[in-house]
């Protein structure tokens, strides 16, 4: 057991209990906001916000400036998803649940293939992330899935799925043992809130059948 604890864990012997607490915090409300998400709940966005101003300072130290991008990114786009859910369409409560449609898919998908070489470009000629290629591609992932997440569509947590999974092992690499637990977590609960946005799509789908019929 100890060994285990050792493999974890030792990476933190250089990190003041500030650092350590701070990355918890931001961890809890990481997956506090997560949980909200799979939910289609509001509150994913206050508590999101709180995870990522703080990730954005944990990012700094530890030299993963795409990361440190995309979390400055996620909090203006919590910013905007608060607004846009809280205003849906005039003839809805609120805004549906949708699938990416047609053109849409490809949009998105380019979307990604353009922000992860503009992101790999900036970060081999001019940061020193020691991780610059997997870093650009996690940002360009996360960029596009918070935008979708905004948009209500459930094709964010695919790009949440791929993300997480590429996650787990880059930020046990960086040191940061306990995100590294979130991004587990997070993987689960993104495989969750797809199944369960699919059924909530799928319901409202077999109500306006029989509407129709």
């Amino acid at each position: 057991m100890e060994a285990v604890w050792e493999f974890l864990f030792a990476q933190y012997e250089g990190y003041s209990t500030w650092d350590i607490v701070l990355e918890a915090t931001a961890v809890v409300f990481g997956i506090l906001s997560v949980m909200f998400a799979m939910r289609g709940s509001i509150l994913v966005f206050p508590t999101g916000i709180v995870s990522t101003l703080i990730y954005i300072y944990v990012t700094i130290t530890i030299s993963l400036w795409g990361d440190m991008g995309i979390n400055i990114y996620y909090t203006a786009m919590s910013v905007y998803g608060w607004y846009r859910w809280t205003r849906p369409q005039e003839d809805a409560p609120e805004l549906p649940i949708t699938r990416l449609e047609g053109n849409e898919r490809w949009i998105s998908l380019g979307m990604v293939a353009v922000f992860f070489g503009i992101l790999a470009y900036v970060l081999v000629n001019f940061t020193d992330s020691p991780v610059p290629y997997t870093d650009a591609f996690t940002t360009a992932i996360f960029f596009v899935g918070m935008l979708e997440m905004a948009r209500k569509k459930l094709e964010n947590w695919v790009y949440w799925i791929i993300g997480d999974l590429i996650s787990i092992p880059l930020y046990y690499y960086k040191g940061l043992t306990l995100s590294s637990f979130q991004f587990l977590i997070f993987l689960g609960l993104a495989i969750a809130g797809y199944l369960e946005w699919r059924k909530k799509i799928q319901a409202r789908e077999a109500g306006q059948l029989a509407a129709s019929a």
